[in-house]
């Protein structure tokens, strides 16, 4: 499928979905939406992006045909901005589908509605969860399948990217990995998914664990992309639920280097990323004991020298193996297992 992605004025720091998909999706990226950033291509921001010669283009109307927009920002709130609905529009009346992982739901705007209608073209809100889902029976710990979750100091950490980086290498290594996204984008990139932070709060655990049985007959080892942070102001009650649900056998901390507070909260502080695995694992043990696998360290803003230290101190901070899982793959920590 020929895909433009929206990502306009967040390209990429703070347009995760956008870069998550042209990291690790299998879609055929034609053009990124972001006005500030008009005339280059996502090489020029990603260089190791193997889609590297996509442009950056300023709207809808500068693109190559494609056959889907893709909102590729994931504000907090997951609130729609008027500013889109120019491209939208323009992308629905060129016959585009609208793909998008916001809180706001297309299908639920008249407007857009009525004008995909006349135009044949699919309003998909990735959030929207199915009606069926139920509490937890309690039966992770019992699945005949090795599962790994994600957890992080805080959102944006790299969950989702440290995810799909131990599969792979887990995969590389001749292990039969699978991946249970749990967030808009993991769900865009493999098709499939329950969006963990739009479920009833009583049904978030047995989504979770809903989604590990329908796996675990297929894989030895189930990788869980995990959401938000226990010590989030804000989203740990979707932490504690997937925690929870997986019942997981291992941990991996996300940290992004030199982040000392929470993002759009700062006035709340990040512990030492110890104390922080330390709070994972006494919650954890509710339900089910956990062990630390590893570390993944986010040294985008950092040097090669600069990154190796922060990782060795992270790795002393938290007294296991860690990487910067986009660096340097996830390797090192999949040798754990």
């Amino acid at each position: 499928m020929r895909i433009a992605v929206l990502a306009h004025e967040q390209f990429p720091d703070r347009a995760k979905t956008a870069v998550g998909i042209l990291r690790y999706g299998d879609q055929d990226v034609v053009a990124v939406l972001d006005r500030d950033s008009t005339g280059t291509t996502v090489g020029d921001h990603l260089p190791d992006i193997e889609q590297s010669d996509v442009p950056v283009v300023e709207s809808v109307d500068d693109a190559p045909e494609f056959d889907a927009l893709v909102v590729g920002i994931a504000p907090i709130g997951g609130g729609f901005e008027e500013s889109w609905r120019p491209d939208v529009r323009s992308a629905i009346e060129r016959g585009a589908d609208v793909i998008a992982g916001l809180h706001y739901f297309l299908s639920e705007d008249d407007g857009l509605v009525a004008l995909a209608e006349e135009h044949g073209a699919e309003l998909r809100d990735i959030r929207k969860p199915t009606d069926d889902l139920t509490v937890a029976e309690g039966v992770a710990r019992d699945l005949d399948a090795e599962i790994i979750l994600t957890v992080g100091t805080d959102c944006s950490t790299g969950k989702m990217t440290t995810t799909l980086e131990l599969v792979e290498a887990a995969r590389e290594a001749g292990l039969d990995a699978g991946f249970i996204p749990t967030g808009q984008t993991g769900i865009m990139i493999a098709d499939w998914g329950i969006p963990i932070d739009r479920t009833i709060s009583d049904f978030t655990n047995g989504a979770v664990e809903r989604m590990l049985k329908e796996k675990a007959d297929d894989h030895d080892y189930l990788f869980v992309e995990g959401q938000g942070s226990i010590i989030h102001p804000a989203y740990s009650a979707v932490t504690c639920g997937i925690l929870h649900g997986a019942m997981p056998d291992y941990l991996v901390l996300c940290h992004e280097a030199g982040r000392d507070a929470i993002h759009g909260y700062e006035s709340f502080s990040i512990p030492n990323p110890g104390e922080v695995v330390d709070l994972y694992r006494d919650l954890a043990d509710g339900v089910t004991s956990t062990e630390l696998l590893g570390g993944a360290l986010n040294t985008y803003e950092l040097d090669e020298e600069a990154s190796e230290r922060a990782i060795t101190e992270y790795e002393r901070d938290i007294g296991a193996p860690a990487v910067d899982p986009v660096r340097h793959g996830a390797g090192k920590l999949i040798n754990q297992l």
